[in-house]
């Protein structure tokens, strides 16, 4: 068997298949490409890869492992899959269960002697995997992410909706009504809002000590908790805590609100935290690797608020040509310590105004990872001398 990787996935596929043998980039050369061998691809390998390109039998680590899989909840879309699956994890730990997959644990690693998986899932997984499935599947409302390495959305939302196709008549997937249309054997639930899951679930948000856009994620946690359990527990659910990243708000020592978003990824992310301050000044740092998604829709959106621009990251430049093509007010800062501190200047006139780190990208153009984006973002914050 081989492996196409070496990070975290590969790594724990290795320990399960010792004998396997890991390949990456500057392998190619002692790659046998006409080898019919099982071929485990990392969910990070994008499929226009020479190793993938010249592989014959491709699968998932998902299919791999697929036999010894219990029953499983994969949970997928563009925002929110990780919160939703951390929710659901708590409200049914007390269940025998574990979350994993794109998140904590891989795949290889997971505990078989516990009764139900909780798999958050992506885009890339789901695109290598040919017969694992789940018995529940959630997908949360999708938009335009990672089209770089899906090559377009139409492949993006068809990696997505991609398990509906070996899922049976005794699987159940709850859809956004977007999704309508697919054919499936499983007994599917479309949605378009979170007040259409309450009715349908008979879930009521005014229990639930969650905002949007997390009472999305805590409803459906709840709607697949009520699947499962035929229960409902608002307390426990709203014992959860947030991961930090996440629409999270601190001060700085004078009294200013500033907002670490670094989990805001791509546009969709954007466009939900800006609505959650709709009634505020905004200076909104933007930038980063933005996977070749389309801006203009973020930016037409941009001029519904009250907003002042801090650009930052690989794409900068883009950026200020956005701004100048919307008219909207922006600021070259190439760096998150520059954006900081140009906005500190401006809250000693505007202390109103409310700061968001929000930056529609991926982070690994300047950073390792969002998180390290967001612990910076504070650190640059906290050491502020006005």
């Amino acid at each position: 068997m081989r492996i196409l990787g070496k990070g975290k996935t590969a790594l724990a596929v290795k320990e399960v298949y010792p004998d396997a043998i890991l390949y990456d980039d500057k392998d190619i050369n002692s790659y046998e490409i006409n080898s019919d061998e099982i071929t485990v691809v990392s969910p990070g390998i994008p499929p226009y890869n020479q190793l993938v390109t010249n592989s014959k039998n491709i699968i998932s680590d998902y299919d791999l492992f697929y036999e010894q899989i219990p029953f499983s909840i994969w949970i997928s879309g563009t925002n929110g899959k990780t919160t939703t699956t951390q929710m659901l994890q708590h409200l049914l730990e007390n269940r025998q269960s574990q979350c994993g997959g794109n998140i904590g644990v891989p795949i290889a690693k997971m505990d078989t002697n516990k009764k139900i998986w909780i798999l958050e899932t992506s885009s890339f997984t789901l695109h290598y995997t040919k017969k694992a499935k789940p018995n529940i599947y959630i997908l949360l409302p999708i938009s335009e992410d990672h089209l770089s390495w899906h090559g377009s959305f139409e492949e993006y939302k068809s990696a997505k909706l991609k398990p509906l196709s070996v899922m049976t008549d005794e699987d159940i997937a709850i859809l956004p009504s977007s999704c309508k249309g697919y054919k499936t054997k499983a007994k599917t639930i479309y949605y378009t809002s979170t007040e259409d899951l309450e009715k349908k679930f008979e879930v009521n948000s005014k229990e639930i000590n969650f905002k949007e856009p997390f009472l999305l994620d805590a409803i459906l946690a709840l709607c697949v908790t009520k699947i499962v359990t035929n229960e409902i527990d608002y307390k426990k659910i709203n014992s959860f805590v947030q991961d930090p990243h996440k629409l999270e708000e601190f001060r700085d020592n004078k009294n200013h609100i500033w907002i670490d978003d670094s989990k805001a990824t791509n546009v969709d992310a954007t466009l939900h935290a800006l609505h959650t301050y709709k009634e505020k000044l905004i200076y909104l740092i933007l930038g980063g690797d933005d996977k070749g998604v389309d801006l203009n829709h973020l930016f037409r959106t941009l001029q519904n608020y009250e907003v002042e621009l801090f650009a930052i990251g690989k794409n900068c430049d883009k950026l200020m040509l956005l701004a100048n093509t919307y008219n909207l007010k922006a600021n070259r800062c190439q760096y998150l310590n520059v954006a900081v501190k140009e906005i500190s200047m401006k809250l000693n006139s505007c202390p109103e105004a409310v700061v968001l780190l929000s930056p529609a990208a991926a982070s690994l153009d300047q950073f390792s990872s969002y998180k390290q984006r967001g612990e910076k973002f504070k650190e640059f914050v906290n050491s502020l001398r006005y």
